[in-house]
């Protein structure tokens, strides 16, 4: 009956599409590479570049290059041992011609090449030749200079040899397919950058590099110490406890185990673990097993020192690891991820091999610097009272029902629609500036919040003091997701959540101290794509009529609309003179700077920043949180220095500023 069924509706054999080769790269690339997009556009680059890192993991290559070509190619050199040229003895191809075009063709296959590796799918570079325009592969192997080329995965021509060598190594230039990366082929230098520095971290020994060749910009990377370098630069801008930091590199049976970690005075926790040089976000049995071992040996060389006492209970997991920076390396040979991102690393005997490692050597390490160990121990039993009085400050705001979202703010003008997906919060600087907004909203979409003064700065705060702050708590029960335990982002009240300040110093430092706040807390919220900044306008150009006047939202866009509105007059024929000024000529009376909101009435800062049709939002996105983390903790953080620096670094930067 099924058999019968099948044919009577037309669908056989002879309609199953069977796609060779590397065409079901080009058909579905989204399943090899995760999009299209620019993440999918630079994971080209990661393909290459693993397979270099690779290289120097299985104690090969020395250096990886990478050069963003005028043209928009990329060139990726390592100095590694080449792809093997000879014949394979399964596709009766050169070997570098299998690689390039048969998927899943590689030395990370089998037992023949690498022990370790961290090529994020194991497709390596097949995938990047199937979605180039053009490749060209030149191999340094056996004293022979090869090359072939490539187009759109298919060979141009056979492996030829075009010279002699004295060294090893692997050369592949690469033109995305425009047809394919339909958004943008043009690759981004710091993110390029960013990748290099992490390999170089991660891979102790190993030089990076990139130059891009139309501007001439080059830098390059070098950590003889590795992660411990890693370690110091993600605590630049942050107090430590004690400048030693601690590292530890073993075999623990088939698997290396590398740890460095350093406290600081912050009172968040940094912990990223890599599997194969691999960041898993979710961490995994690796990220198990050091919390478990760091909890453990703190509290028995707590006990042990009499720094608790007999009656007192141990200290947390979550104590101890406040104010931690810390990296966690492991390299295996058959890594287990959950899921295709490999965000989480499921090997269950990783565990104990990193518990192993870290009971042994941490143990030593505080016994060897008992002053240091000290330290440590004081900040966790410190962190373990604040967490108690934290408890019982939001338990007594519970109890009270402050956080309540049955109870909103008294300053809450909220609006009337009830979807989330429909409903926006205005977070408006100063009650003058409040009021106008209330005046002038949509009072079906939108909420209003204002805020006086400046906001706590977070960095520098734990929970119990950001819940005696009227401000913050305000923020929680308006937003309705929680704090903490209780954080639910489902909650979220708003879908848009707006930060709207004065155009000066003070409105951009309120920004910066929400923009902390959501960071540390809610992160969740901004990575949702929630959160956004308000842009009132810097000037407004005001005629005879002031209904028709001009609002400029940027300094540098002054001028043009001056140039416009004068081309417009000459164009109507309108007769202008020479010795007036440029605003008269462009047909205004009146050129005004706005200063702050509260110069606006509340029809104008509806007008201008408030309302759908015209209004510009910048929507805040951390497209990378480790670098976030640093410029929170430079600008926000007790280094004064450090903040002064960076301002100095970056006043370049700033287009206009208000004193």
């Amino acid at each position: 009956m099924a058999e019968a069924k099948g044919k009577k509706s037309g669908y056989s054999a002879d309609q199953i599409t069977v796609l060779e080769g590397l065409e079901p790269v080009r058909k579905r690339p989204g399943m090899y590479i995760g999009g299209t997009g620019l993440e999918g556009l630079h994971h080209l680059v990661w393909e290459i570049v693993d397979n270099g890192i690779d290289e120097a993991l299985a104690g090969h290559a020395t250096a990886v290059s990478v050069k963003m070509l005028a043209d928009g190619g990329i060139t990726v050199i390592d100095n590694g041992r080449g792809i093997p040229t000879d014949i394979h003895p399964k596709t009766k191809k050169s070997t570098v011609e299998t690689v390039l075009t048969v998927l899943h063709a590689g030395g990370k296959f089998g037992d023949g090449g690498y022990k370790v590796s961290g090529g994020l799918h194991g497709v390596g570079v097949s995938v990047v030749n199937a979605l180039s325009s053009k490749l060209v592969v030149t191999v340094h192997y056996d004293g022979k200079i090869q090359q072939q080329e490539y187009e759109r995965g298919a060979p141009k021509s056979d492996l030829k040899i075009i010279g002699k060598t004295d060294r090893t190594g692997t050369e592949i230039t690469f033109y995305p397919d425009e047809t394919i990366f339909k958004e943008s082929v043009q690759f981004s230098y710091d993110s390029i950058l960013d990748r290099l520095r992490h390999a170089a971290y991660l891979t102790k020994g190993v030089h990076t590099h990139l130059e891009e060749e139309a501007t001439g910009r080059r830098y390059g990377f070098y950590f003889e110490g590795g992660i411990q370098s890693y370690v110091k630069h993600l605590n630049i801008g942050k107090d430590v406890v004690d400048d030693d930091i601690f590292y530890v590199d073993k075999m623990a049976k088939e698997a290396q185990v590398e740890i460095s970690l350093q406290y600081t005075d912050a009172y968040t926790e940094t912990i990223k673990a890599f599997a194969n040089n691999v960041l898993n976000p979710d961490g995994g049995t690796h990220l198990t097993g050091f919390k478990a071992a760091l909890t453990r040996v703190i509290n028995d060389y707590a006990r042990k020192n009499g720094l608790i006492k007999e009656k007192e209970e141990n200290l947390s997991g979550e104590d101890t690891r406040e104010g931690l920076t810390c990296i966690i390396l492991v390299k295996l040979p058959d890594p287990q991820f959950e899921g295709q991102t490999k965000n989480k690393l499921g090997n269950p005997e990783v565990r104990g091999y990193v518990e192993q490692v870290m009971n042994e050597h941490f143990n030593y390490y505080l016994e060897e610097h008992p002053a240091v160990a000290r330290k440590i121990v004081g900040k966790a039993l410190l962190a373990a009272r604040a967490r108690k009085a934290a408890r019982a400050a939001r338990d007594n705001i519970l109890r009270k029902g402050i956080l309540d979202g049955a109870s909103m703010p008294g300053k809450l003008a909220d609006c009337s629609n009830k979807d989330p997906k429909d409903s926006e919060l205005y977070l408006v600087e100063g009650d003058s500036a409040g009021g106008s907004a209330k005046s002038g909203r949509d009072s079906k979409s939108q909420a209003i919040l204002p805020l006086r003064g400046k906001v706590l700065n977070v960095e520098r705060a734990r929970l119990d003091k950001m819940l005696a702050n009227n401000e913050i708590v305000n923020l929680i029960k308006a937003m309705g997701v929680g704090i903490e335990e209780s954080f639910d982002v489902s909650l979220l009240r708003y879908d848009r959540v707006i930060i709207m300040t004065d155009a000066d110093v003070d409105g951009s430092h309120i920004s910066t101290l929400l923009m902390t706040f959501f960071f540390r807390y809610m992160k969740p919220v901004l990575d949702g794509g929630h959160v956004y900044l308000a842009k009132p306008p810097l000037f407004e150009l005001i005629r005879s009529s002031r209904k028709n006047s001009v609002f400029i939202y940027a300094e540098d866009e002054l001028e043009v609309a001056l140039d416009a509105a004068i081309a417009k007059r000459k164009q109507e024929g309108t007769k202008i003179d020479i010795n007036d000024d440029r605003l008269k000529q462009a047909g205004f009376v009146e050129q005004k700077r706005y200063k702050g909101l509260g110069e606006m009435d509340a029809e104008q800062l509806f007008e201008t920043t408030m309302n759908p049709t015209k209004r510009v939002l910048v929507q805040v996105k951390v497209d990378d949180a480790e670098k976030a983390d640093i410029i929170f903790s430079k600008l926000m953080g007790s280094e004064v220095e450090l903040r002064k620096s960076f301002i100095q670094a970056n006043a370049k930067f700033v287009k206009d500023l208000d004193i």
